[in-house]
């Protein structure tokens, strides 16, 4: 099938003005503009599939909440072992399901950044080497300690800055006057609420406080033969 387009003499530049200008086209012609649009809608829809793809991967671990990342981890914690971490939170550190779950509580809370300072500290006080040991100090010192620091840890103004004064030429003790005050406010501070908290529970398959209470209130409520709800006193029996 061939197509004939009359153009005016005013869209060809080179031909005389009382002249009319055409051009034969042929099928061909029609489809390549066709085929080159289908063309780039498929590159784009595979760029945009593998962007898609890509960021699932990228943001698979970050986008899940605490509480469902330890569902995960518990489930390999007996409920016997879990029980003892109660003991003492010097109990609770000796196992490292217990730091674990410890450190996904301090998530919830926003106060991972201790938890993390105090085992880096752990690390620190194992190194031999001088260099290692140099270099390891100014990374918890750029991670934890200075103002401004990503992970700045909650510390009174001397010590950071007696820590700053001796980083030049670090010792395995320089970190110890803060890792003691950040160990002081888990023990006291957060390791309580952590018993009590959801991600414990779970971990020692008890019951959440308060749970049996919403269930035993719902039974409570019956209803008569008008569709009114009415409290039943011998539910609570």
């Amino acid at each position: 099938m061939e197509m004939l387009i009359f153009l005016f003499p005013q869209f060809n530049f080179f031909a005389p003005k009382e002249e009319a200008y055409f051009r034969m086209l042929v099928p061909e012609d029609l489809q390549k503009p066709r085929m080159k649009d289908d063309t780039t809608r498929l590159k784009d829809k595979d760029k945009r599939s593998r962007l898609s793809l890509f960021l699932t991967k990228s943001g698979s671990h970050e986008n899940v909440s605490p509480e469902k990342r330890i569902n995960t981890a518990s489930n390999n914690i007996s409920p016997e072992a879990a029980m003892t971490w109660s003991d003492s939170f010097e109990e609770l550190l000796k196992h490292s399901d217990g730091v674990e779950s410890f450190s996904q509580f301090l998530r919830t809370e926003f106060s991972e950044e201790n938890i993390e300072f105090w085992l880096a500290c752990e690390e620190y006080k194992t190194i031999d080497s001088e260099t290692k040991l140099l270099s390891k100090a100014k990374h918890i010192y750029t991670i934890f300690i200075e103002s401004e620091a990503p992970k700045e840890v909650n510390i009174d103004y001397v010590t950071k800055t007696a820590i700053r004064n001796n980083i030049a030429h670090p010792t395995k003790s320089c970190f110890e006057a803060a890792q003691s005050k950040v160990y002081s406010l888990m023990k006291k501070d957060c390791y309580p609420r952590f018993l009590n908290s959801d991600i414990y529970l779970r971990v020692t398959k008890r019951k959440v406080p308060g749970a049996a209470m919403f269930r035993r209130r719902s039974r409570s409520c019956v209803f008569n033969e008008r569709g009114e709800a009415t409290a039943e006193s011998s539910a609570w029996l």
